[in-house]
């Protein structure tokens, strides 16, 4: 019979897929003889059965009952026990950690009797019993029972006015909760639950469903964390922090979870409960001022914090509490991290001889890097400082000023740039949070929702600048000195140091980017941390890296960014600008002579980039991809020339062109007259590009050219346009491979026979893709892709992430027919999804060569095919 329920003495760290996260850390703390709350958690299976058949799996009341009667017998009391209850925690889990996103019940099992109990239990301490039933009815009447959780805090705002909350009596906590059962039961048509066992079964019920709510299947799908997991539940016995000034509860990190440096972070709560610290409703006080009010706690915890550290081997986030002096520990889980502490932590643990560089480079990611390369601010722009709060995830964010979530995703979804400016943010606000390039609030810590979040997206975050008077409802907030900022107004926040700045600041390049271009001090400690990871990437991966780069400038750049060679140079890029008018001599042309002509004019210009292109890859192989898009691109626009030949203002060229671009239209030109469809309809074009190449390629020492045909879907079309090519090159002396980019379907379908004619694939999967999924990417991204992620359909855009089962498929077919066909044949990929890590992995996975990618995804490519090389060599996979 199936188990879906374990004790905490029953589970370890690696149950993650079975207990989630939070249980399976609680049950490898107390295996550690650490101070923690008996309890028990429920599976992640009962929550998929839970989820997909509309109830529970059968045994499981009994299973829980079971548990929750070892526990009373532990405790010594039962739950909710009139004269000495024993509360509970109903608290989420899954796997991977979604803060906040999630439900929370605390302090189950009280109601009218049972607080008396709870009083008497504290030593007669009436305050403390009222304050956690009234938290209790907040809580569930939010979480389990839908209530809108403004109609409680309107009331505990309306009978507190600008008090804390800590300083509510007794008499006026008894009120609240006469006021809050009055709101659940105008809100449901009946009474607060008052049996203890029915609190906690809707309770986990609750927990069960909000695996579906909107803000986490938002939050799943932001950090890709797959929807069939599931939650498991945790009920744990209560710990009390808010029994007065000798209580308490905190967040704790082992290091700086924004800049890696190693001390003493977090925040603590004097006579407070579980949510306060993250919900950010009061001001903490740092974590080392915990040792002024009790050094014995103080001290326990830090023992705790170095032994966490060392077993798990990294940076550790830790919930805690102190219930009358005593330290109890909540929870613990390898901590969200900004990108430039995931490269310091992961050096540094290196160096204490934790871990070793290969799990090092495990550690961190390409989106990570990618971060690390985004711009911070000018330091020698000029600049107002507003205020100045606490630097809660480092980066340069510039933008208006906005005030609630909705207004955010609004405005960004306009295409405007926003700041999300609250007094604190809770979960509700995630969709504001991902529309926003950074975030503002005036209360909080760096353990506050806003700051957790915002790290594990990656965005600038300033937190807690409490100079700061913000009015949500006047959609403004005030400054120190009187300056007023409105809805709209653009600031400027700096998630390093914690400035706020009024208007834009100009912004430069990052460290890291100065790194890659050989421009950074050698001696900051992220500079050596990037560089000696990178280095170690270098060393394992078996993926070569090269750059879509169409001319010198980027070609150079490239180079510097570690660029292995050029894997994609776009010859039509070079019939722009003042060429065009090249082009059109090309398409007006009416005889063979003037054709040529136009062919000729064009050959000189063509070698001249190839040249300067060669010479920043000399000793590099450049691929170049004959010219792709149908010839109409060139043009003028078909409305503008009617318009100018109807108003009587087009000259003869005018008309002839007009003409022309009437010919030459197509209903669909991206299945049109095309990519080698071109060089065989128009007799000389690909022979001058080719003459082009080989004559740059014969001036440029070291030179290593590679030809590619685009669209090619028969190898007929490829044995035609190679035998004009190799003829061509054998005239020149100069020796160049000749391959072609499988973007169409049918090529891949076919590669055993392409493969003969071709010496290598390049897969261009942005075409790919469209013609796989039958999407026009120009349009369908703003038409209906939200809606697709929305319903998920797309887990992520498949322009962004390689759809593996469908155009990696194609992929797969191609590699190993072609490979079959011709054993060295060479394979690249050359698509926007070169520089995507998920795709690299996939690249690695079915043996390709290398891929390309734009010049300032290079780093992150390099450093995923580092980690694709040490995962597959971990799951056994030796190519």
């Amino acid at each position: 019979m199936a188990k879906y329920v374990y004790d905490f003495t029953e589970g370890n760290k690696d149950l993650k897929d079975l207990l989630g996260g939070k249980g399976a850390n609680l049950a490898e703390m107390t295996n550690l003889g650490l101070p923690v709350p008996p309890g028990f958690t429920i599976t992640t299976e009962a929550c998929r059965h839970y989820l997909a058949e509309g109830e529970v799996p059968g045994g499981l009341d009994e299973e829980i009952g079971t548990h929750l009667a070892a526990l009373e017998t532990t405790m010594g009391k039962r739950l909710g026990q009139a004269d000495d209850p024993l509360l509970v925690s109903v608290r989420s889990g899954a796997k991977f950690s979604m803060p906040g996103m999630m439900d929370t019940v605390l302090n189950i099992g009280l109601n009218d009797e049972s607080v008396h109990g709870l009083a008497k239990q504290s030593g007669g301490n009436e305050r403390f019993a009222w304050d956690s039933y009234r938290r209790l009815i907040q809580m569930f009447g939010k979480t389990v029972l839908g209530i809108d959780g403004d109609r409680f805090e309107h009331a505990l705002d309306e009978l507190k006015g600008k008090r804390q909350d800590t300083e509510l009596s007794t008499a006026e906590l008894r009120e609240l909760v006469g006021t809050y059962k009055e709101i659940v039961r105008e809100e449901t048509g009946h009474d607060f639950p008052a049996d203890p066992r029915e609190q906690m079964r809707l309770a986990i019920m609750a927990v069960f469903d909000s695996w579906n709510s909107e803000r986490a299947v938002l939050y799943r799908r932001q950090e890709r964390i797959p929807a069939d997991l599931g939650t498991a539940v945790n009920v744990c016995s209560m710990v009390f922090g808010n029994c007065g000034d000798d209580s308490g509860t905190g967040v704790a990190f082992t290091r700086d979870p924004a800049s890696g440096r190693q001390g003493v972070y977090g925040d603590y709560l004097s006579n407070a409960q579980g949510e306060d610290v993250v919900a950010g409703i009061r001001n903490t006080i740092p974590l080392q001022d915990l040792e002024q009010l009790n050094k014995g706690a103080y001290d326990e915890l830090m023992a705790i914090m170095a032994t966490l550290e060392n077993h798990y081997r990294d940076l550790c986030d830790i919930e805690f509490t102190v219930e009358r002096g005593k330290l109890w520990m909540l929870q613990t889980r390898v901590g969200k991290r900004t990108a430039a502490a995931a490269f310091r932590i992961a050096t540094q643990l290196v160096d204490q001889g934790l871990i070793d560089l290969d799990e090092a480079l495990l550690r961190v990611t390409g989106d990570q890097l990618a971060k690390l390369m985004f711009p911070r601010f000018s330091t020698d722009a000029e600049r107002t400082l507003l205020t100045k709060g606490m630097n809660a995830s480092p980066g340069a964010a510039v933008g208006k000023a906005v005030f609630s979530s909705e207004r955010a995703a609004e405005l960004a979804a306009a295409g405007e740039d926003v700041i999300l400016v609250r007094r604190e943010t809770t979960p509700d606000d995630l969709a504001g949070m991902i529309a926003a390039r950074g975030i503002l609030t005036s209360r909080g810590g760096k353990t506050s929702h806003a700051a957790v979040v915002a790290r594990g997206m990656g965005k600038t975050c300033v937190c807690g600048a409490e100079e700061l008077e913000v009015s949500i409802s006047g959609k403004r907030f005030t400054a120190p000195g009187g300056v007023e900022v409105t809805e709209g107004d653009v600031i400027s926040i700096d998630g390093s140091t914690g400035e706020v700045f009024l208007g834009e600041v100009p912004v430069q390049d990052s460290v890291v980017v100065e790194y890659f271009e050989g421009a950074a001090d050698e001696s900051d400690e992220l500079v050596q941390a990037v560089h000696r990871i990178m280095a170690h990437a270098d060393s394992v991966r078996r993926l070569g890296v090269r750059a879509n780069a169409d001319t010198e400038e980027d070609a150079a750049r490239a180079r510097r960014f570690g660029a292995q060679g050029i894997g994609l140079c776009r010859t039509e890029h070079m019939f722009l600008g003042e060429r065009r008018q090249l082009v059109e001599d090309l398409v007006l042309a009416a005889s063979p002579e003037e054709r040529k002509a136009a062919l000729d004019a064009l050959e000189p210009l063509q070698r001249t980039d190839f040249i300067g292109i060669f010479q920043s890859m000399a000793g590099l192989p450049v691929t170049i991809r004959l010219i792709d898009p149908p010839l109409h691109e060139f043009l003028p626009d078909l409305v503008e020339l009617s318009v100018k030949v109807a108003k009587g203002e087009a000259t003869d060229k005018d008309h002839k062109l007009l003409e022309a671009v009437r010919r030459l239209h197509e209903q669909n030109p991206m299945l049109g007259l095309r990519g080698v469809r071109l060089g065989l309809v128009i007799p000389g074009l690909f022979a001058m590009q080719v003459r082009a190449i080989a004559e740059a390629a014969r001036q440029v020492e070291g030179a290593q050219a590679e030809i590619m045909i685009p669209l090619v879907g028969a190898v007929q079309e490829l044995e035609a346009v190679r035998e004009e090519a190799a003829a061509i090159l054998a005239e020149a002396g100069v020796e160049a491979l000749i391959g072609t980019m499988i973007e169409v379907p049918r090529a891949a379908l076919t590669a055993g026979q392409i493969a003969e004619a071709a010496e290598f694939f390049s897969f261009g999967t942005n075409d790919l893709t469209q013609m796989t999924w039958g999407f026009s990417r120009d349009d369908v991204e703003a038409s209906f892709f939200s809606r697709y992620l929305e319903l998920g359909i797309f887990g992520v855009s498949p322009f962004e992430t390689l759809d593996r089962d469908g155009v990696g498929r194609l992929v797969r077919i191609a590699a190993e027919e072609g490979r079959k066909a011709r054993p060295d044949l060479k394979l690249g990929i050359c698509g926007e999804h070169g520089g995507d890590p998920d795709s690299v992995h996939f690249c690695h996975e079915v043996g390709l060569d290398y891929v390309s990618c734009s010049p300032f995804r290079i780093p992150v490519a390099r450093l995923e095919a580092g980690r694709a090389a040490l995962e597959s060599a971990g799951s056994g996979d030796t190519r």
